[in-house]
């Protein structure tokens, strides 16, 4: 029988994701909409790893499971790393893709196309059914913001976000492509052999 990981999320989109990274593993993956009672973790830390580590212990001790919190998002150095650990909610609203983007192209609009610079960071914590934190990983991936949408894949800042090697959007990629290169693969990468060793080897 597949042992149950809880990813602390509610977002389907992100969940998707994970799915296709982590899915070859013989584990029973489960979000936090099969879980109505689960806490709502506010992301108050002031890092990505502070956030990926409280959501997991705390969602863990809550559940009784093991639990996998992450936390992602964009930086841009010639914005002093905004919007950061405020990815998500960078216009206000939690999850409103169409206005974060729309706030971070107006700031970027009048720099020069070499000072558009950024990069995902995605910080990765496995804690285990009594709250301990036993595992943190993280991942990036550099690329350019450039001011004007291109595909409709991915979600969050990805129809901006260009890939410079392969001319193409993470909005532009295909799934496949995407997670050879995105900041949460190469993060989820290095958590497989401890998912294997943790969960798996018993």
């Amino acid at each position: 029988m597949a042992r149950v990981l809880v990813l602390a999320t509610r977002n389907a989109k992100k969940r998707r994701e994970i799915e296709e990274i982590l899915g070859d593993l013989d584990l029973e993956l489960r979000d936090l909409s099969q879980f109505p009672d689960a806490p709502e973790v506010a992301e108050d830390g002031v890092t990505f790893e502070a956030n990926a580590r409280k959501k997991a212990a705390v969602t863990a001790l809550a559940l009784r499971e093991w639990t996998l919190g992450e936390d992602s998002g964009l930086v841009v150095p010639a914005l002093s790393g905004r919007p950061g650990v405020h990815s998500a909610r960078y216009a206000g609203k939690q999850g409103d893709d169409a206005a974060n983007n729309a706030r971070l192209i107006a700031e970027l609009a009048p720099l020069p196309a070499d000072r558009r610079a950024a990069f995902y960071v995605c910080t990765a914590a496995l804690a285990d059914p009594h709250g301990q934190v036993r595992a943190v990983v993280d991942g990036r991936c550099h690329g350019v913001i450039i001011l004007e949408k291109r595909g409709a894949a991915g979600f969050g800042y990805d129809p901006y976000f260009l890939i410079l090697e392969y001319h193409k959007t993470f909005g532009e990629l295909s799934p496949h492509v995407k997670h050879a290169l995105s900041h949460r693969a190469r993060a989820l990468a290095k958590l497989r052999p401890i998912l294997r060793s943790l969960l798996m080897a018993s």
